[in-house]
């Protein structure tokens, strides 16, 4: 998937999540995840989106200083491990000092549109230093408020669509959920519209 990923006309960021479950990770974590940065560099992608909590979920400086050593000529995303922060403005100090180019956040909530108000904080205490990307339950309902509201530049966005299983025997093994979800190509479009109408209202 990430050698097809590299053949795309737009730059595709990797996520580096070496399982499911916490920020949290211990040494084999990170020997995976260093493993998945050579692999990302070596397909020729884009960059990475990359994430570490210590056990008080305060950011893993130290493992994301060498996640960064190793990324070093790739761009690089913060994921919403930030999310999980006890001091917002501590982390996006961090992150400002480590060098990522953006903090993917739904403000410290569930999702960015109920996270708008720290999102906005977020965008005015970063002062341009690093961009505010806003994720979770970014779609074509919320997308137009979020973006007037926080002033950011950038929204992540999964786009997707629900896909209902046919296959009873499929789900009855459990190699299949009843409903999963996909990317389509349509919301993605609508979206790209939605975004560039608000960028060029902004002048």
């Amino acid at each position: 998937m990430i050698a097809l990923a590299a053949r795309a006309p737009i730059p595709a960021y990797v996520i580096i999540r070496p399982r499911a479950g916490s920020f949290v990770y211990d040494a084999d974590n990170e020997a995976a995840m260093m493993a998945d940065i050579d692999a990302v560099r070596a397909a020729g992608l884009a960059g990475v989106v990359i994430g570490a909590s210590r056990a008080d979920m305060r950011l893993d400086m130290p493992m994301l200083g060498r996640l960064m050593a190793r990324a070093q000529g790739l761009g690089v995303t913060l994921h919403r491990a930030f999310d999980l922060v006890p001091d917002p403005f501590e982390a996006l100090e961090q992150a400002i000092e480590l060098g990522v180019e953006r903090v993917l956040t739904s403000g410290l909530k569930v999702s960015g549109p109920e996270g708008i108000d720290m999102l906005t904080t977020l965008v005015e205490r970063a002062a341009g230093r690093v961009s505010i990307m806003p994720g979770g339950g970014i779609n074509l309902s919320t997308v137009e408020r979020v973006v007037r509201e926080t002033g950011v530049h950038e929204i992540h966005s999964s786009c997707r669509r629900p896909v209902e299983s046919m296959d009873e025997r499929a789900i009855a093994f459990g190699f299949q959920a009843p409903v999963s979800h996909e990317t389509s190509s349509d919301v993605v479009q609508k979206m790209r519209g939605l975004l560039d109408e608000l960028g060029a209202a902004r002048g």
